[in-house]
């Protein structure tokens, strides 16, 4: 029988199985993804996974006591653990040892590892009130300025930024708002060596992730995990040793470490 083990995020969701392979759909938070929508994933996920699956782990955002759906319906021969994509994240980062675990993609996440559960953390928030360092938080600064007239114009004009209207209807009326704000970062990385607005902006939103998050936490090693963070690598690392921290990991996703976890 074959372990399953499910990393899903805000953007994306992987399935990866113990023979080494993968499938990917799209990602969804359980705090406030519609019920149809969820079930049309896992419909599609649990059609290209199929079956001999004894064991499956399932980390997801927005796991907030009992999940939502039961995904006995989908594999009845298995085993299921439900835990957060934040302890996903810290078994893979750091296995069996403590230290500081950071999520940063769309969104942004951390947390005290002791080395085998979530000691305490730091609540993120969200795109609105938190998430430091994200993402989302980058291109929802990126925007405020654009509206305000405070982006260079070469910079603006390589954004493909919409008009007022479309801005509020992807921010206020469409899902995943924060998903369309995080769309902004990849050119805004782009743009770092060659921008001093932009340089700016990326190294104050990763400073807010080090002053107002992971200097809550004792002095332990840090580790993060996500596609924007590993995008990032070089300039996280040159501010986490400007802001006195050490980094000992960065991962693109925690599916490796997960299924080496898993594996022991």
């Amino acid at each position: 029988m074959k372990t399953l083990v499910v990393d899903c995020g805000a953007t994306k969701t992987d399935w990866a199985l113990s023979d080494g392979s993968c499938v990917r759909t799209p990602g969804f938070n359980l705090a406030h993804t519609p019920q149809n929508a969820l079930v049309a994933i896992l419909d599609d996920a649990a059609s290209r996974l199929g079956d001999e699956i004894g064991q499956v782990y399932f980390y997801a955002a927005g796991l907030v006591g009992e999940p939502p759906v039961n995904l006995g319906r989908w594999f009845p021969a298995a085993k299921i653990e439900y835990a957060s994509d934040m302890l996903g994240a810290a078994r893979a980062l750091f296995g069996r040892s403590p230290g500081i675990a950071v999520i940063l993609g769309t969104g942004a996440n951390t947390c005290q590892y002791n080395g085998s559960e979530i000691q305490w953390k730091v609540d993120c928030g969200g795109f609105i009130l938190g998430d430091e360092g994200s993402g989302s938080v980058l291109g929802r600064r990126f925007i405020s300025d654009y509206l305000r007239g405070l982006v260079p114009e070469d910079v603006a004009l390589g954004a493909g930024v919409p008009d007022y209207v479309g801005i509020v209807n992807k921010v206020y009326a469409q899902p995943a708002p924060a998903r369309w704000l995080g769309e902004f970062a990849p050119y805004l990385l782009s743009r770092y060596n060659d921008s001093a607005y932009v340089k700016e902006l990326v190294d104050d939103n990763f400073r807010g992730l080090f002053r107002r998050c992971i200097k809550r936490y004792d002095a332990l090693p840090v580790g993060i995990v996500g596609g924007f963070g590993w995008a990032a690598k070089e300039i996280l690392e040159r501010i986490a040793t400007e802001e006195g921290f050490r980094i000992k990991k960065i991962e693109k996703t925690p599916l490796e470490g997960l299924l080496d976890y898993h594996a022991v």
